[in-house]
């Protein structure tokens, strides 16, 4: 009986004239799906924290530069050995790199550049381009290929080591003297180091080879294995301290700054009522 009279229902409904130009399946905008936000002011102690850590931070006065000691000893063993550079972000590893690189097209080589991600190379395509001459840098990833005659190959490394096993099969060599691995460490991903295993394992000896890292781990067994693998001799350079130091903070819902930590270097207990919010909200959205 209750069916029947839902069918009555839908079919009086459906019956009913429909305003001019309206639609029968018409959707409303949903209600707001959490309560409006209270801003808590911070107190003058929180206030300090946060201009501690703002502190010191915008671009710096611009000076001649000066590369580093490990930047030229790594710049003089590529010339005869592969080298693996492990230093933190910011210390200029690409910078030895590009300079090896302006040696070798002014020798009249060629080279590639490998990245683990499309974004980073074509951020290295439109930088090298610049720095080197468009009509001397080509690109090749899953999604461009441009220029690919050019003396400098930029490109993911899944590409580069697709290229090695074509020149195995076919019986050819591989247009390049020189490649560098960016983001070496990828050679421990799960899903995606064995294309870096690959591509250290099929290029040939000939190919000198620049890995560049900032967080691989055990570096002098890494460079043995490469050193077996490929018989040549590779020199394990590590850059000094980070030049850019590291802050790490939390922003909250309304918008407000808190140190991860405090003035003694220990967890900043401010934090926690934010933990207690996120686990507040949880339940209520469980209910």
């Amino acid at each position: 009986m209750p069916r029947s009279d839902n069918r009555d229902r839908r079919r009086s409904s459906q019956d009913r004239p429909q305003p001019k130009g309206e639609r029968r399946d018409k959707r409303f905008f949903a209600g707001e799906s959490s309560s409006a936000r209270i801003v808590t002011s911070q107190t003058p102690r929180q206030v300090r924290a946060v201009e501690r850590l703002l502190s010191g931070i915008g671009v710096p006065e611009p000076k001649p530069f000066k590369p580093d000691s490990f930047q030229l000893e790594a710049l003089a063993a590529i010339e005869t050995e592969d080298v693996l550079v492990t230093a933190p972000t910011g210390s200029g590893k690409t910078w030895i790199a590009r300079e090896e690189i302006r040696r070798m097209l002014a020798a009249g080589k060629r080279a590639w550049y490998t990245t683990p991600l499309k974004a980073l190379t074509n951020s290295k395509y439109t930088e090298f381009g610049a720095e080197f001459g468009p009509e001397n840098v080509g690109i090749l990833t899953g999604d461009r290929k441009e220029n690919t005659q050019a003396p400098l190959i930029v490109g993911t490394t899944e590409i580069y080591r697709n290229q090695l096993f074509d020149a195995l099969r076919e019986g050819s060599q591989v247009e390049a003297d020189f490649v560098v691995l960016d983001e070496a460490h990828y050679l421990s991903d799960e899903e995606r180091g064995h294309v870096w295993e690959e591509s250290i394992i099929l290029s040939p000896p000939r190919i000198r080879m620049l890995l560049l890292s900032a967080t691989v781990g055990r570096a002098e067994e890494f460079a043995a294995w490469i050193g077996e693998i490929r018989g040549t001799t590779v020199r394990v350079i590590k850059a000094g301290p980070r030049p850019v130091e590291l802050r790490a903070a939390y922003i909250s819902r309304d918008l407000q700054l808190f140190p991860l930590f405090g003035e003694d270097g220990k967890y900043n207990r401010d934090l926690d009522q934010f933990a207690k919010q996120r686990s507040d909200g949880f339940r209520r959205r469980r209910r």
